[in-house]
Parts: C-alpha cells; structure tokens; sequence
C-alpha cells in the first residue's frame, strides 16, 4: 500500500430524519383535509339499529344521495354546488340523469331527525319520480354498550 492513503470504510446506515420529516408533514395535511372530505350538508341523522348497506352495492358507484335539512330543505350530492339547496323538480331531473348514466347507482335519503315524515316521504317519492326502485334511509348506529364480563 502506498504510504498516506487511507482507506475508507463506507457508511451502512440510513439517515431516517428526513423521511420523519415528511411522514410528519403528510400526517398534518391529512388530519387538516379529513374534515372536508365529508359529503353535503351537514344534518343530524335520527339513531336506528339499522343493518349496514352491502358493499358489493356501493363498491362500484358513489351513491345518490338526497339530504333533507331541518327546515326540510332538499339537497343533492349532484351538481356544480351539492351544499346550495335545490328545488324538488330539479331533484328530480339531476336524479333522473344520473339513474339514467348509471341505472344501477344506489339512491339514499339523508334526513334530519327533527324533519316529519311527510317530508321524507315526499323526498323518497321524488326519487322515485326521477326513476329510482329502491330508496334507503342513512341513519346513524345506535349505541349499545358492551356487556362487561368478568
């Protein structure tokens, strides 16, 4: 060997700093976008020991879905603006359009618990104007709390 030359020996680890770093900026972006990411208008669903809807039937197409406010308000998940409130004959020709594109899209009605029933039922049978066979309701799970065993 020749007299001065050292020999390096080569580094084997990984500097994971900076994929912390990055991992820490996607986690805040993240929990900032989750919020919005929620689908029209915000109401407060009536409480139903209700069987979930079957993922097969939602896998394949975004569902249509009706919302009702508590001033009985109509608004769609279709359109330009899906949080505008909309008139009844306009649900029924955007409902109509998209049943039409998609026959088999699932069609929801999403109503707040304050609302009467004569409402909802004059949503349901607007969508059943615009086409729709089956109209579901979304409601939200009842709570039952776990049986503590000992």
């Amino acid at each position: 060997m020749a007299r001065g030359v050292k020999k390096r020996r080569l580094m084997g680890e990984i500097n994971v700093v900076p994929y912390i770093d990055v991992m820490l900026v996607l986690l805040i972006i993240f929990m900032v976008t989750a919020p919005l990411l929620t689908q029209g208008i915000e109401v407060e669903l009536p409480d139903a020991a209700a069987e979930p809807l079957d993922e097969d039937l939602v896998k394949d197409s975004e569902p249509l879905v009706l919302s009702v406010d508590s001033e009985g308000g109509l608004y769609l998940n279709v359109g330009s603006d899906e949080e505008e409130r909309i008139e009844p004959a306009t649900v029924v020709a955007r409902a109509a359009a998209v049943l039409r594109r998609t026959p088999g899209t699932p069609v929801l009605v999403k109503a707040d618990e304050s609302v009467t029933h004569g409402r909802v039922v004059r949503a349901m049978v607007l969508l059943q104007q615009a086409g729709a066979e089956k109209v579901g309701i979304i409601t939200d799970p009842l709570f039952e709390p776990e049986v503590i065993r000992e």
